[in-house]
Order: C-alpha cells, then sequence, then structure tokens
C-alpha cells in the first residue's frame, strides 16, 4: 500500500492502542527517529506507563508507588506524543483508516499499532460476581485495592495455578496473613514442571505459610451482608477467608476488533515482522500472537522484556525497516524465599517437547530443560540459576546438542 501521508509531504500520523511497555516504547521511538511525525496514544487506564514488574513488590511492601511509576503525562507531552487517559478505543475502520474511541473522538492513522494486552479472566462460580472482596491482579488500582483490604484480612484464599495467583500468594504470605492456595490442576505451571518439581514449590510454599490444595474448585463464595466469609469447593470443603484473589488467566482486550478483517485468535495474528493481514496494522506486546522464526511457530509472549522490544522493533518497521523480530520470553521472579526461573519454549506452549529434570529437596533446587528433536529449546529453573544465560545462547543460537542431553543439566 502507499503511504499517503508521506506522498503528500503531511507528517505521518501514527495510531497507537494501549500505553503499557509495548505502546509506549513504539511510541516513544517513532517520535525519536520521525520527529515531524504525529503520534497519538491511547490508554484505558488513568496513568501514564508504569512499570507492571514492580506490581509484585508495591503488594509485597517492598516498593512504593511512586517508584512504580516509569512517566507522566507532562514528559509525554514534551516529546510531542499525544496521550489520551482514560479513554477506551470501540471500533476500528480499517478502510476509511480510522479509530473510535468512547470519549475522545474519531482519530485518522496511517500506521496504526494494538498494544492492548488483556483483562484478568473473570470467576464465573456463585458469590464471586460484583463482590468488593473478590479480586483480579492484573493493574496499579487492582494492586492498591487489594493491598488496602489485605491491611485488614483475618485470611485469604487464592485461586489458580498461573504466575498471577503465586504473585498474589506470596504477597500475602510476606504480609504474614493465613493463606490457602487452590489449584484446580495438579501442580503449579503443571505444563513446565514435573511432578516432583511441582512437589517441591508445595514445600517451598508450605515453608512460607501457606496451605497448597491441588485437583480442586471452588463451588461458590459464601458472604455476608456483602462481605466475603469463605469458599466452598466441589469436594465440599469449606475454607473460611475474608478475601479472595483469582489468577485465571486473561482475556486478550480485543472485542473493539468485532467486524473488522484483522485476524484474531487468542490474540491479533501477525506474522514474523509483528504486521498483521491487514496493511498498516501491527500488533506488540501480550496481545500480538506473531510468528515466532526461532520456533516456526506462532504463539504469544507475556514478559515486560518481549513487551520493550516488540515495542521497539514495531516502530522500526512502521517506519520501513522491515525488521523480523527474534527474542527468547524470559520470566524471572521470586518464589516465596528463593527464586523462579522460566525461559523459551516449554510444555505451556507445546505439550510434545521432550524434557529432562534434575530435583533437589534438601537445597530447593530444580532445572528442567526442554527439547526439541536435537535443540534446546526452552527450561525452568527453581533456586539455583547458575548457567542459565549459557544455555538462554544455546537457545537463541538453535545449534544441535551434540552428546546427552541430561549433560545440560549440570551446566554451570
Amino acid at each position: 500500500m502507499v503511504d499517503t501521508a508521506a506522498n503528500s509531504g503531511a507528517p505521518t500520523r501514527y495510531v497507537i492502542i494501549g500505553n503499557g511497555a509495548a505502546g509506549t516504547t513504539c511510541a516513544e521511538t517513532l517520535r525519536k527517529q520521525d520527529p515531524s511525525s504525529h503520534v497519538t496514544l491511547i490508554a484505558g487506564e488513568p496513568y501514564a506507563l508504569y512499570n507492571r514488574v514492580s506490581l509484585p513488590p508495591f503488594l509485597k511492601l517492598q516498593a512504593t508507588e511512586q517508584k512504580v511509576m516509569m512517566r507522566t503525562p507532562e514528559q509525554q507531552e514534551k516529546i510531542g506524543i499525544h496521550l489520551l487517559l482514560s479513554t477506551w478505543v470501540t471500533s476500528v475502520d480499517v478502510e476509511e483508516k480510522t479509530v473510535t474511541t468512547d470519549r475522545a473522538g474519531v482519530f485518522p492513522y496511517d500506521k496504526l499499532l494494538i498494544a492492548t494486552g488483556g483483562t484478568p479472566r473473570q470467576s464465573q462460580i456463585p458469590g464471586a460476581q460484583d463482590c468488593a472482596h473478590v479480586h483480579y491482579f492484573q493493574t496499579l488500582d487492582d494492586s492498591k485495592a487489594i493491598s488496602d483490604e489485605a491491611h485488614h484480612a483475618k485470611s485469604i484464599v487464592t485461586v489458580g495455578g498461573s504466575y498471577i495467583s503465586y504473585e498474589l500468594t506470596d504477597a500475602f504470605a510476606i504480609r504474614k496473613v493465613p493463606c490457602t492456595w487452590v489449584m484446580r490442576g495438579p501442580r503449579f505451571l503443571h505444563r513446565t514442571l514435573d511432578p516432583e518439581g511441582g512437589e517441591l514449590v508445595d514445600e517451598i510454599a508450605r515453608t512460607a505459610g501457606v496451605t497448597v490444595i491441588h485437583g480442586e474448585e471452588l463451588d461458590h463464595i459464601c458472604r455476608s451482608n456483602g462481605a466475603v466469609t469463605g469458599v466452598v469447593t466441589r469436594s465440599g470443603r469449606s475454607i473460611e477467608a475474608d478475601m479472595v484473589g483469582c489468577g485465571l488467566g486473561l482475556n486478550m482486550y480485543i472485542d473493539f476488533l468485532a467486524g473488522t478483517p484483522i485476524e484474531v485468535r487468542t490474540g491479533v495474528v501477525t506474522n514474523e515482522y509483528l504486521e498483521t493481514n491487514v496493511p498498516d496494522v501491527y500488533a506488540a506486546g501480550d496481545v500480538a500472537e506473531f510468528f515466532d522464526v526461532t520456533i516456526g511457530q506462532s504463539h504469544r509472549l507475556g514478559t515486560w522484556a518481549n513487551a520493550i522490544a516488540q515495542g521497539r522493533r514495531t516502530a522500526l518497521n512502521m517506519l520501513g525497516r522491515r525488521e523480523q523480530f527474534v527474542d527468547i520470553p524470559l520470566y524471572t521472579s521470586t518464589l516465596f524465599h528463593t527464586k523462579l526461573s522460566v525461559m523459551g519454549l516449554t510444555g505451556e506452549e507445546d505439550s510434545g517437547l521432550e524434557a529432562v529434570q534434575r530435583c533437589n529437596r534438601q537445597e530447593h533446587t530444580y532445572r528442567r530443560l526442554f527439547f526439541r528433536d536435537d535443540r534446546l529449546v526452552g527450561g525452568a529453573f527453581i533456586g539455583e540459576m547458575k548457567g542459565r544465560a549459557k544455555l538462554l545462547n544455546m537457545i537463541k543460537s538453535g545449534q544441535p546438542v551434540e552428546g546427552p542431553k541430561e549433560a545440560l543439566l549440570e551446566v554451570s
């Protein structure tokens, strides 16, 4: 498609939906590389960019709200970004090349980026709907509400086997609030960890004072005068609680694309250049279901570093460079008193991968490596992190593994 703005001599109009790490990085890169451009950044939240990686430390009383914030509207305005806060996109017209919002009008674009991320999946069990004491953890406002209530909570139930449910559980454990962690699956990250790894996580959680329950789902939440008093599982187990934290995954925020020809599956489908099937429309960050040339298939990445890298690469491609996005996902967090790291492709994305693992229950260390044929493609680590950088470089290089795969478990 011909770039009409470039041909007419008018500034290129970039519209970016979503001001998280991907969207803000893209906007700032565009303004730096093309100072004459017009960049509109549309944000559903009332804040400029803040660090979502800092939200768990904020919840654990290890970081202040001031430390969480990364940008101000004034800073964005100073570099020429037109930032719209508390504004939601209601529709996109790819023929007219316009974006319609709920309160700020209609914005024409020459290039469009969708970087909307997702919204927490809501619990559908009786008692959860419209309950102020049932919390989801995604935004700064979510974190504030959870933190305020946790100050007064006497006991809490967390639900789910995801990273989010763990972060909530860890935060409550650090606050010394009795917490019961309920998971439908057989273990935390059950597609990434094997049974022994799951048992190690349970041991670490119990050391932190957490009660762990597997193979259970909540049947309903008990309430009295609008306040939570406990939960009942499907097996009939009653657990006292005055607060419930849910980590049930995300639904990608793509409803506003209904009726457009933009291809969506779980997220917005793109090629390796982060381009959608519609000319001049791109996607980046959590919402992008992109073709990963390192593994030869499409998937999504949900880490802060990957979002920044995708935002930067998308900006350069919008400017005409057309460079593939190639990166390895890397998630690192505390795990109660120790550390957890997951990198590359794991059983979460591909159940057909070969895996080798070792576990030291006494030292609370664990390593599991994933292979596709003779290539190392991913890994999970608990406790000891030595050798992780070397293994990450092996994943990036795609070099064949020579000799026994189990030997890589000892790389340091």
